[in-house]
């Protein structure tokens, strides 16, 4: 913490204003650096009087955080510094127009294994301290404070420089002493950055998970999380709700987790001019955006639903984070707005920014100031600032600078059909100026496995098209926002489905004739990982080299990863128990593999433990099999570090094309 908590003041830019690079086409090193480069803006906010930016940028292996003014010259502050090792910046946001607040994760390592903590600072935008918001623990407390807080609200009485945040109270010992504090559980605390004052707003209640304010001030919403006698989660929250000026706490409703599917109604914002919560519940058998009545009548209404895929995205914007819309992913992210002015402009916007997906990011305090992000599928992205007085849109940072002037490849939707006929939906992203025929491909299953991919940059996809591969990214049967039926029971244990369908995505590369005979290679990272491993169990001959990053490989060491944490109950219950614990596992079936196998993973992945990697890895060389693991050192799940990525990228095209015969 200690080296976290210090201003510094560079003497130069930045860099995130970069210079354009020159294009070029080769070698593979070059390459890789570019498109392993991580981005140079990770979490960027606006003042309150639109006229600064908050940047958070990487720097030699962690983060630090900028202040931009944008009047005149830009000039560049930077505030405050993570190292990356055992620190991060997760994001920071303007509480007045002289300080920022950040949240920072911390890795704490113990003889009992590492564990993380996070802390909540508030930083002068001057760049003249840093202090703690977090409650500090006592000396006396009988455990950890792990979680320092969240911001709940930004305009705590409609007051500047007064948040509310959660606080996660902690008991002392009571052993000589009479003043120890007995409280537990999380409550809430208004917190007044001029005087550093804390006054508890809710007070701590066990088993509060979650609370949600009005945006002026006011929680309207409370969750609290079902428990078993060992703090093991149930799987159960229950929501409680209050009337408007009212202390009562009433029934809103609950959400059920069984490890396979979650029902119940799921609130996430507040709309108090229409005395409603926003959140998302099944629409006959899809996801949809509801409001529910928060006057005691309990009313539901659907806001927004669509036949086919999930609404699952909800827009917000200002200060109070007011509720202006919605969006589902068909082909493409699609965004509907309520706020009649958002949806004028976000019309006038894509007509300016032809073809590319326009993010609504932050506004200035009277939202007269809009801060945007454009890209698309050959465009990394840029952020830009709207003047709704002056109708003007300016450009301000891009996202990947290093790719400027690098080809990129369209990524357009396909359907192909699976073994059963059912026609799985994916992205195919050609290398630039390609016939589209007789390639080298790959195969790219995302992780998850309830996650999807969806049309736009994908530095990954981009990296191997930029490459010469043919790219297919299938969104098979176990991914997330095409509803509760394509889900099955998820990846693992309906592995033989979702694994198929990656098998059939390769099965229709090579029948249309897009991937040469023989020269067809899966890679994948986390879940995707485990099906580039799986896929080989199916079917030995299709894919001629596998390369799986942070994959999981064994069903049950996944399991016994989450003993001993809250979600083991929930983990357990989404593996699942039978014949596919081995069947499911490439570790267990590490024989029927023929392909070359190479895998990456990061010694401090919390997600999948690297243990899975080095079983697999045992296993092959037991079965006599091609393999070889690469450990990145103190690097977690993402491997978000630019050395890292560009040896997986170097790494990986050497390997594929020395397997495919390139």
């Amino acid at each position: 913490m200690k080296s976290l908590i210090k201003a510094v003041l560079l003497a130069g830019s930045l860099g995130v204003f970069g210079v354009p690079h020159a294009a070029f086409a080769d070698p593979v090193e070059v390459l890789a650096r570019k498109f392993g480069a991580r981005e140079s803006v990770q979490q960027i906010s606006l003042s309150p009087d639109g006229s600064k930016l908050g940047v958070v940028e990487p720097s030699a292996g962690g983060e630090r955080l900028a202040v931009v003014d944008l009047a005149g010259n830009p000039s560049f502050k930077s505030i405050l510094s993570a190292s990356g090792a055992n620190e991060r910046i997760d994001y920071c946001r303007w509480a007045t127009e002289a300080v920022m607040i950040c949240g920072i994760s911390i890795r704490e390592h113990t003889a009992a294994g590492d564990f993380g903590i996070s802390r909540v600072v508030k930083v002068m935008a001057d760049g003249s301290g840093v202090e703690l918001l977090s409650q500090d623990k006592s000396s006396r407390a009988l455990y950890i404070m792990q979680n320092g807080g969240n911001l709940i609200d930004w305009n705590a009485d409609g007051k500047p420089g007064r948040v509310l945040m959660t606080r996660q109270f902690v008991p002392e010992a009571t052993t000589g002493t009479i003043l120890a504090k007995t409280r537990e559980g999380m409550g809430v605390e208004a917190v007044d950055l001029i005087s550093k004052k804390h006054s508890i707003v809710e007070s701590a209640k066990d088993g509060a998970s979650e609370y949600i304010s009005d945006g002026k001030g006011v929680v309207r919403v409370m969750g609290l999380s079902s428990t078993d006698g060992n703090g093991y989660s149930k799987g159960i929250v229950k929501y409680l709700f209050r009337r408007p000026g009212s202390r009562d706490w009433e029934k809103l409703g609950q959400l059920v987790s069984d490890g396979q599917t979650v029902t119940g109604f799921n609130p996430f914002a507040v709309d108090t001019p229409k005395n409603v919560v926003y959140g998302f519940d099944d629409a006959g058998g899809f996801m949809a955006l509801y409001s529910v009545a928060l006057d005691g009548s309990a009313t539901k209404q659907v806001v927004l639903a669509r036949d086919g895929v999930d609404v699952d995205g909800l827009i917000r914007i200002g200060r109070s984070r007011r509720v202006v819309g919605a969006s589902y992913a068909t082909e493409r992210r699609e965004a509907e707005f309520f706020d009649p002015e958002l949806k004028r402009l976000r019309g006038s916007l894509g007509k300016a920014l032809p073809g590319k997906a326009i993010e609504f990011v932050d506004s200035s305090a009277d939202e007269s100031k809009l801060l945007l992000f454009a890209g698309s599928d050959t465009h990394p992205g840029t952020f830009y600032l709207f003047d709704k007085a002056s109708k003007q849109l300016g450009e301000l940072l891009p996202l990947r600078s290093e790719l400027d002037g690098v080809a990129l490849g369209e990524m357009k939707p396909v359907t192909f059909p699976a073994g059963d006929g059912t026609m799985i939906p994916g992205y195919l992203t050609l290398p630039p100026g390609s016939t589209g025929k007789g390639l080298p491909a790959i195969v790219m299953p995302h992780g998850g496995p309830s996650a999807r991919d969806e049309w736009g940059f994908d530095w990954l996809a981009q990296f191997y098209a930029a490459r010469g591969f043919a790219v297919l990214q299938p969104n098979f049967r176990g991914s997330a926002g095409y509803g509760s039926k394509w889900f099955e029971k998820n990846g693992f244990q309906s592995w033989k489905i979702a694994v198929g369908d990656v098998n059939a995505a390769g099965r229709w590369l090579e029948a249309q004739g897009i991937a040469a005979p023989g020269k067809l290679a899966i890679v994948g990272w986390s879940y995707g990982g485990y099906a580039a491993l799986q896929s080989s169990v199916l079917d030995p001959n299709l894919f001629k080299a596998i390369v799986a990053v942070a994959p999981v490989t064994d069903l049950t060491a996944l399991r016994e990863e989450h003993r001993g944490y809250y979600d083991y109950y929930l983990v357990d219950r989404f593996i699942g128990k039978g014949p596919h614990l081995r069947e499911g596992s490439p570790a267990q079936n590490a024989a029927a593999i023929r392909a070359p196998v190479l895998m990456f993973h990061g010694d401090k992945d919390v997600n999948v433990g690297i243990g899975e990697s080095r079983l697999m890895e045992s296993k092959l060389k037991s079965a006599g099999k091609s393999v070889e693991l690469v450990e990145f050192k103190n690097l977690d799940h993402q491997l978000d570090d630019p050395e890292a990525r560009t040896t997986l990228l170097t790494r990986s095209d050497t390997f594929i094309r020395k397997a495919l015969g390139l």
